[in-house]
């Protein structure tokens, strides 16, 4: 489930010199460094983003972009057409029904030409997890405890937004998903037909994330529907029934854009611009980033109030969205960060540096720096998956992509990824690749930090690699 529902005014900034003056001053530290505004910005490319409601209480519309003219319901509707490349990020949760511990909720995808000639839609990519699985052979991700950082195989995740990323980034793909569709003129096709089950679920909740990548040779129409039942789908005319009807209670009242005091972002339903996000991290001006910039960072998911001081705010727009749901697609779940860093040592000494993804207090004011808490951290802010190549390897040559996997709870700086070593006029180019995960809470910031190097590198003793844990042998998180 998504944590951030609401925002409370902006902290009032820490003084970097004042001493704290009480045990809640004391538990947090301030890190000077400069923050600035992450280079880049989002693509073009449509997501219809169905999250509102995110916990389902009735069947019915969850979003639909079909035109609502002639149909009973027309305020059920975006009329939105959908053309080319887009993406679909679904997150829900079903908590079964009072008057049976055995139902099922299911969630169809349906979708129709707009036109009179038949339409081929293609997936891209595209996966889907439970978080609990009731049968064999469906895909889940329970929210186990994980260790900080770990090396990432693919199969490394908790929760099911964490598994549906995981395998987004790695290049798999669901193998429940089909690879294409041909959608008949005037016809209803049911592209996914998925279930969230609680049967023998202790409490009785389950919660699903589907993300898809597609294309489509022409516009087609696009909904997403629920159904309450038992083990067995609905029939295909249920979803032509519940397209006629109206919406699934939406949830979380969103506060109006600029308001001033307590702040709800509510919960997304609507079609949002922008799927990937892609920059080249350079100084102002220039065509590489310099090792003097260090201790820098850059927001990842900013959004309103949430900037880090940087007035920086990523959230993607959206063109269409129902009245009361989120105005705008806080958080940017779903949304890939595709980013590169062309580094050059301007100076005339060597110079080693380390990357990482960290969680630090939210803000918005300017402080001079990044404020994260002293000792444990707070309740879990981010589970996911990156990959980053460039890094050092053996011998001081660069490393390729490799994967990692992290769990940052609130206020927490990060582990080093790995390090950058340059010596005077050396250049070197790192690329980072994530996917904004359900159940993260932004912002998180990518920071670039100064290391000491050793006195003799090759004495050094090696760096241990993180071990993946088993599954009979859960660590909790430090």
């Amino acid at each position: 489930m998504i944590p951030f529902l609401l925002a409370q005014a902006a902290p009032v900034p820490l003084m970097a010199q004042a001493l704290p003056a009480s045990s809640a001053a004391a538990a947090t530290v301030l890190r000077p460094q400069q923050v600035a505004p992450l280079p880049g910005g989002l693509d073009p490319v449509l997501m219809v983003n169905d999250n509102n409601p995110e916990l389902i209480l009735e069947p019915g519309i969850l979003l639909s972009t079909f035109e609502g003219k002639g149909r009973p319901f027309p305020e059920a509707h975006l009329n939105l057409p959908l053309n080319g490349r887009f993406d679909l990020f679904s997150h829900h949760v079903y908590a079964g029904t009072a008057q049976t511990l055995e139902s099922t909720l299911w969630l169809a995808v349906v979708a129709m030409p707009r036109q009179a000639a038949p339409v081929q839609l293609r997936l891209v990519s595209g996966a889907t997890s439970l978080s609990q699985a009731t049968s064999p052979g469906q895909a889940s991700a329970p929210f186990l405890p994980l260790p900080r950082l770990l090396p990432q195989d693919g199969s490394t995740y908790a929760g099911p937004g964490d598994r549906v990323t995981t395998e987004l980034l790695s290049q798999q793909t669901s193998p429940q998903l089909p690879q294409r569709w041909s959608l008949p003129a005037g016809q209803l096709t049911p592209l996914l037909v998925l279930p969230i089950p609680v049967k023998g679920l202790s409490p009785l909740l389950n919660g699903i994330n589907l993300q898809l990548r597609l294309e489509s040779s022409g516009p087609i129409s696009l909904a997403t529907l629920a159904s309450v039942g038992g083990d067995q789908p609905p029939a295909p005319e249920v979803w032509q029934a519940l397209l006629n009807g109206p919406l699934s209670p939406k949830e979380h009242t969103a506060s109006p854009r600029g308001s001033q005091g307590p702040f709800a972002y509510s919960r997304v339903s609507g079609v949002q611009i922008g799927s990937v996000w892609r920059g080249q991290v350079t100084d102002p001006g220039k065509p590489f980033l310099s090792v003097s910039r260090a201790p820098i960072s850059w927001p990842i998911s900013s959004l309103v109030r949430g900037s880090h001081g940087t007035g920086q705010v990523q959230t993607a727009e959206l063109k269409a969205s129902y009245p009361g749901t989120a105005w705008a697609a806080h958080g940017n779940y779903g949304v890939e960060y595709d980013l590169r860093l062309p580094l050059r040592n301007d100076t005339g000494r060597p110079v080693s540096l380390q990357l990482a993804l960290e969680s630090p207090l939210k803000g918005d004011k300017p402080l001079g720096g990044l404020k994260f808490r002293q000792g444990p951290g707070g309740s879990i802010w981010f589970r996911g998956s990156l990959e980053v190549a460039g890094l050092d390897g053996p011998e001081g040559k660069p490393l390729g992509r490799e994967g990692f996997h992290l769990v940052l709870r609130s206020g927490q700086e990060g582990p080093s990824l790995g390090t950058v070593t340059l010596a005077p006029g050396g250049q070197r180019q790192l690329r980072l690749r994530l996917i904004y995960p359900a159940d993260a809470t932004p912002p998180q910031v990518l920071s670039l930090l100064p290391l000491a190097p050793p006195a003799n590198p090759a004495a050094s003793p090696p760096a241990q690699p993180a071990v993946k844990q088993s599954p009979n042998q859960l660590a909790s998180p430090p």
